[in-house]
Formats: structure tokens, C-alpha cells, sequence
């Protein structure tokens, strides 16, 4: 087995260690964190795939993404491509598309022909969740703006994102009033792709937290019920939606719990839903498929890879 790479095994027994301890220790999980996300952000600028140029899709200087055009056979016209989209993780608190995104899966899903972005958005507490999700919509319209100059077919977009990159996705993806805030519809997406989100329904998620998680929840999403059933994608899942849905998770019982519920919703509204189920548990395992998706001996890639090739006509 491969050692893990972007904090480190010991890195992350530490994490674990410290947030099963503290109740005030949420200032002990700063630090931790902290540093975890610098040590990601110097291991991103050695591997991560070159050639991405860097836009500002708002003023806020939060603000901004990097992209990637694929790598095709220099011939002009250059034809257009897919693309897809990366919202990342980090308890709708930290992180960013430079710490809290494995370094793989730019270089990946260039190789396979499509373009990739990777945006940072406003941070609670300085935004809200609501904010958050219309930054994901509109550094799409940013994008599909410019898809000629960017050579990206506007007809072949997914978004994805990871942990709480994950739920704001799936919001965008069966909420509409995001995306037409940003000029845009469900019919804009072809496909959503969530990675091992664990607040699809935010109530329920929040009953069944766990110390660790507490108040990280309650910073993100509050104490009244009637907004966080507002910012569940469950609640959401009646349609109309996104047509298709990809939700990957690992061996988390509430991450599985969640992926189950938001599926059977949507599959009840028509949408086209797949699975994929992978090992690993806890934090090691959240973050396992976060660091190696794109690697090509990682199982989810593989999954990943046919279901954007079904979702794009490939």
C-alpha cells in the first residue's frame, strides 16, 4: 500500500487525535489544519500539472480559479472540449484550490481531453453558505462566457467538488436559483458529481454530528431549521435537476447515509443516478479520495472515467 502523500499518515493520526480530545480543541484543529494546508500548498506547487492560467470571476479577492485547457494535437481550429468543473473542500471554513485538491486530477482529466478549473470561493464566517454557491455558479458563467475563447463546449459540462466542495455542488446541481442568478439553468449541466459529501441533508447530518463536527455546522449552516433544510440538496431533490448524478463516497457511515438518501430522492425525480463505493473510513479515508482521484491505481478513478465518458458522449 502506497504511503499517503499530501499531509501525511501521521498528519492525520495527530488530526484524529487531536479533535477526539477537545471541545474548545477546535482551536487545536485550526492549528492542525493550518498547517496541514500549508504543507499541501508547498506539495501542490512541486506536482501539480503546469499550465494553468489563473481568472478572477468576481472582485472579491476569493474569488478566482485556475484552468486548464487540455493537452489536443495542435491543429486549427481547435476543437472544443468538455469540462469540468472543482469546488473544494474544507468545512465551508479553509482550504483552497491550491491546498485542498490532490495534484493528480488536473494532469488526469487533461490527458483524457477535457478542460479543468479549479475555483476558490468566500469563506464562512466572512460568507455565507448562500454566497458560497452562487460563487460556484458563477465562476461557471465566467467559464461558459468565454467558451469560445476557451474552446470549451457548452454543452458538455460536469461539476464536482469534495466534502463540503460536495454539498455545494449537489445544491447548485438541484436548487436552480443559483444558477439562474448567475444567467444560467440545469440545463447548462450535464452532470454532478459529488465526492464523499456528508451534508446533502443538513438536518439530519447536524442531529447525528459528532463533537468533532458540531460546530463546524453550526458556524456554516446556523440554528434555524427552516435554513438549513433550505441549503439540504435532499430537500431539493424533487425535479427539475441536473440529468445526471455521480455520487462517490467511502466507508463513512454518516458520508454513505447521506449519498443513499440524496440518491433514492433524485432517482425518484428521474434524474440518472450512479454510485461509487469505495474502501476506507474516517478522516483517512474522506481524505484518500480527495488526494488520489486521477491517480490511475486508484479504484474511483476508473469510475470516474466512465461515467464522464457516458455523461459526455465519449
Amino acid at each position: 500500500m502506497k504511503r499517503i502523500g499530501l499531509a501525511g499518515a501521521a498528519a492525520l493520526v495527530i488530526l484524529g487525535a487531536g479533535l477526539a480530545e477537545a471541545r474548545p480543541g477546535e482551536r487545536l484543529r485550526e492549528r492542525i489544519a493550518k498547517r496541514m494546508e500549508q504543507r499541501a500548498e508547498g506539495s501542490a506547487k512541486r506536482d501539480r500539472a503546469p499550465g494553468a492560467q489563473t481568472f478572477s470571476y468576481g472582485t472579491d479577492p476569493l474569488q478566482v480559479m485556475d484552468f486548464w485547457a487540455p493537452v489536443t494535437i495542435d491543429i486549427a481550429p481547435k476543437p472544443k472540449v468538455p469540462l469540468v468543473l472543482y469546488v473544494h473542500g474544507g468545512g465551508w471554513k479553509r482550504g483552497s484550490k491550491d491546498t485542498a485538491m490532490g495534484n493528480a486530477l488536473p494532469g488526469h482529466l487533461r490527458d483524457q481531453g477535457y478542460a479543468f478549473a479549479s475555483i476558490n470561493y468566500r469563506l464562512v464566517p466572512n460568507a455565507t453558505v448562500e454566497q458560497q454557491a452562487s460563487d460556484v455558479a458563477q465562476a461557471l458563467a465566467y467559464l461558459l462566457a468565454r467558451a469560445d475563447k476557451l474552446n470549451i463546449d457548452r454543452s458538455k459540462v460536469v461539476i464536482t467538488g469534495h466534502s463540503a466542495g460536495a454539498h455545494l455542488v449537489a445544491l447548485v446541481g438541484t436548487d436552480e436559483q443559483y444558477l439562474r442568478k448567475a444567467g444560467l439553468s440545469f440545463a447548462d449541466i450535464d452532470g454532478v458529481m459529488p465526492n464523499d459529501g456528508a451534508a446533502y441533508d443538513v438536518p439530519q447530518q447536524m442531529e447525528q454530528a459528532g463533537r468533532m463536527m458540531a460546530d463546524t455546522y453550526k458556524q456554516a449552516f446556523g440554528t434555524d431549521p427552516a435554513r438549513q433544510k433550505a441549503l439540504s440538496p435532499t430537500y431539493h431533490a424533487a425535479a427539475p435537476n441536473a440529468p445526471r448524478f455521480l455520487l462517490l463516497h467511502v466507508q463513512r457511515k454518516d458520508g454513505v447515509a447521506q449519498a443513499q438518501e440524496l440518491g433514492a430522492a433524485l432517482t425518484k425525480a428521474g434524474v440518472n443516478v450512479e454510485y461509487g463505493s469505495f474502501p476506507g473510513t474516517g478522516l483517512q479515508g474522506h481524505a484518500e479520495i480527495n488526494r488520489k482521484l486521477g491517480e490511475p491505481d486508484y479504484p474511483a478513478t476508473p469510475v470516474m472515467d466512465a461515467w464522464l465518458k457516458g455523461v459526455f458522449g465519449g
